[in-house]
Parts: C-alpha cells; sequence; structure tokens
C-alpha cells in the first residue's frame, strides 16, 4: 500500500479515457449509426412491451408482471453505457469524468445484478407455474411477486455498494486510459497506483460469485421443470419446452458474457469488447424479440392495442 507521503504526492485523476471500440473515423460513422439504430430499438420494443403489459388485462399475471420488470431492467441496462458510447463515436477526445466513470460502474453491477436474480424470479415462477398449478395463483400471489421484484433490486443495490465502498477509496494517480467503451471494474482497478492484481480477483470474484450462484440455481430450477413434467406426460414436456424455451434463452444470453468477463476472464481485448457489447446491448435488444416471437399472448395483446388505437384515431377524424 502506498505511505501517506505517497499519496500527498499523488495527482488527482479528475477523468478518464475511453479509447472505444475502434480508432478508425470511416468505422466510428458506420458503428454510430449501427448502435443508434440498435438503441432506438431497444427502448421501444422493451416500452411497447411494458405499455402492453400494463394496460392489457390478459396480461395480467405473475409472469407478464416480471416480464414487464425484466424489460425495464434491460432498458435501465443499456441506458447505463449505450447513449455515452454513441455520442463518443463523433469524439475525438472520449473522455469521461471521475464522477461519471463510478456512476457507470454502479449503475451496471446495480442493474446487472437485479436483473440475475429477477431470471431466478422468473424461474421460480415457471417452476411454480408447471410443477404446482392447482397451487400457482395462492402461492404468486401480487405481495409475494412485488416482494420477489423488490429483493432482486435490494440484491443489486448490496452488491453494487460492496464494489463501490472499494473503488472510490483506490488512489490514482496517473494512467487514465481504459480500452473500452465503458467504465467497468476490472479495466478501472488497473490505473490504480497499487498492486492491483489481488484485489482485481477479489473484485472479480464478487461479481462471480453472484452471478455463478444464480445461475447454478437456474440451471438447477429448469432441470428440475423439464423432468418433473418428463415423469408426468409426453404432452406436458413439449409444453414445458415451449414455456421454458424463451426463459433458457435469455439466460444463456445474459450469464455468458458475465461469466467470461467475471469468472473467466480473457486476456483478450477484442473478445472483451465484443463480450461487453453483447451483454449491454445485443442481449436487451434480444430479449424484446425472444418473448414476443415466441408467445402468442403477446402477439394478440400487441393485435388488440393496434386495433383499440386504429379504431380510436378513426373515432377521432370522424
Amino acid at each position: 500500500m502506498l505511505s501517506k507521503m505517497d499519496k500527498r504526492n499523488l495527482s488527482v485523476v479528475s477523468e478518464f479515457m475511453l479509447l472505444g471500440l475502434c480508432q478508425s473515423w470511416n468505422k466510428q460513422v458506420l458503428l454510430l449509426l449501427i448502435f443508434f439504430m440498435l438503441y432506438l430499438i431497444i427502448v421501444s420494443g422493451n416500452i411497447i412491451i411494458m405499455i402492453l403489459i400494463i394496460t392489457d388485462s390478459h396480461l395480467h399475471s405473475p409472469m407478464y408482471f416480471l416480464l414487464a420488470n425484466l424489460s425495464f431492467v434491460d432498458m435501465w441496462l443499456s441506458s447505463v453505457t449505450t447513449p455515452k458510447m454513441i455520442t463518443d463515436f463523433v469524439r475525438e477526445n472520449k473522455t469521461i469524468s471521475f464522477g461519471g466513470c463510478m456512476c457507470q460502474i454502479l449503475f451496471v453491477h446495480f442493474v446487472g445484478g437485479g436483473e440475475m436474480v429477477l431470471l431466478v424470479v422468473m424461474a421460480y415462477d415457471r417452476y411454480v407455474a408447471i410443477c404446482k398449478p392447482l397451487h400457482y395463483s395462492t402461492i404468486m400471489n401480487l405481495q409475494k411477486c412485488t416482494g420477489l421484484v423488490a429483493t432482486s433490486w435490494t440484491t443489486g443495490f448490496v452488491h453494487a455498494m460492496s464494489q463501490m465502498v472499494v473503488i472510490v477509496q483506490l488512489p490514482f494517480c496517473g494512467p487514465k486510459e481504459i480500452d473500452s467503451f465503458f467504465c467497468d471494474i476490472p479495466l478501472v482497478i488497473k490505473l490504480a497506483c497499487i498492486d492491483s492484481y489481488n484485489l482485481g480477483i477479489l473484485m472479480n470474484a464478487d461479481s462471480g460469485v453472484l452471478a455463478m450462484t444464480c445461475f447454478i440455481l437456474l440451471l438447477i430450477s429448469y432441470t428440475y421443470i423439464l423432468l418433473t413434467v418428463h415423469r408426468s406426460s409426453k404432452a406436458g414436456t413439449s409444453r414445458a419446452l415451449s414455456t421454458c424455451t424463451a426463459h433458457i434463452t435469455v439466460v444463456l444470453l445474459f450469464f455468458g458474457p458475465c461469466i467470461f468477463i467475471y469468472v473467466w476472464p480473457l486476456s483478450i481485448t477484442w473478445v472483451n469488447k465484443f463480450l461487453a457489447v453483447f451483454y449491454s446491448v445485443i442481449t436487451p435488444l434480444l430479449n424484446p424479440a425472444i418473448y414476443t416471437l415466441r408467445n402468442k399472448e403477446i402477439k394478440n395483446a400487441l393485435k388488440r392495442f393496434r386495433s383499440y388505437y386504429l379504431h380510436s384515431k378513426r373515432h377521432i377524424n370522424a
């Protein structure tokens, strides 16, 4: 650790330099257009799902209540990093203030940790619906659902704060280039003016334990669901697969990058950037598509909403 004299001699770093995804101007213009369109789709897609679930009485059930929360979380997760990345494509100096960097770390881990637990809650909901259908309305009542969602947010907040308490106290004295498009703990720790190797392992372990615990719980839950239904009836197996495939796909898309970033980190820069893009942009983009394309009730709700909108428009024009 640094002595008091050393700490007094350190210059305070007020900002960091983000190197972004690439250095070529032509590529950055192309990426600007691509990610701007993707971000619009993420925001609009998740907002549409939330509006449908809130306004359509046919979707007022625990599964769709949790799905609306997932859409909100996905939209927030993407919004923490994507707008900054888009604006940086047209900037020569891609800087971020020290406070802005700390806020990105806080909200990425707050929202990301909350989403991990929320996916476990959604698996529990499917377990009750498929394995204990007669008790579903009793077990998964509104009070229980609200409590489980609150637990996911609380877990995410505690996880994020456990990281921030350590990060904000680190001394930063000189190096300030972050080879990514947003601030994340493994990259920021490397810039600290201390031997950060052991600290990096500890911080990755913090995120890794949460990620692996949730991932293992999810694997156990969905395995148990499918095995239970398979024993009861062959027809039930296809229904369970149809119900759970969307959930399992989202789980794999979300946890895959997280595990390689925090549990088994790779030292290949372009791979780490790809995983970061996948985690913060691609997954929030695919979630609405996966649930909408595979869900008849959402499709029917969308048709009802469209019919109601067109009918109201004709009535106003008349």
